[in-house]
């Protein structure tokens, strides 16, 4: 069975750091390209970022880029998301994803809440 299970989230003040962590099983993780997507209260699904396989060729949103790191761990099956300088609008319910950008994403896990607020 598929499992891709997200950890990290929380509350956290404008500026300030959090880093995601997805654990998979279930699937051979190093022959996959991985992604993180995000919803916010009300809004559909937006993509993040994606590495492929062997961790090359990161990608990212706009709305990220220069704050957002995402990296992996092949022998650990764990993608990464390192997330800094972080705004209000960030606050969402963030997946990690199997697959990569331009993707539907069908395979995710059950989530992580991130709340960014004073």
């Amino acid at each position: 069975e598929v499992q891709l299970r997200e950890s990290g989230g929380g509350l956290v003040q404008p500026g300030g750091s959090l880093m995601l962590s997805c654990a998979a099983s279930g699937f051979p993780f190093d022959l996959y390209a991985m992604s993180w997507v995000r919803q916010a209260p009300g809004k559909g699904l937006e993509w993040v970022s994606s590495l492929l396989s062997g961790g090359s060729l990161p990608t990212y949103a706009d709305s990220v880029k220069g704050r957002f790191t995402i990296s992996r761990d092949n022998a650990k099956s764990t993608v990464y998301l390192q997330m800094n300088s972080l705004k209000p609008e960030d606050t969402a319910v963030y997946f990690c994803a199997r697959g990569y950008k331009g993707g539907s994403f069908p395979i995710r896990g059950q989530g992580t809440q991130v709340t960014v607020s004073s």
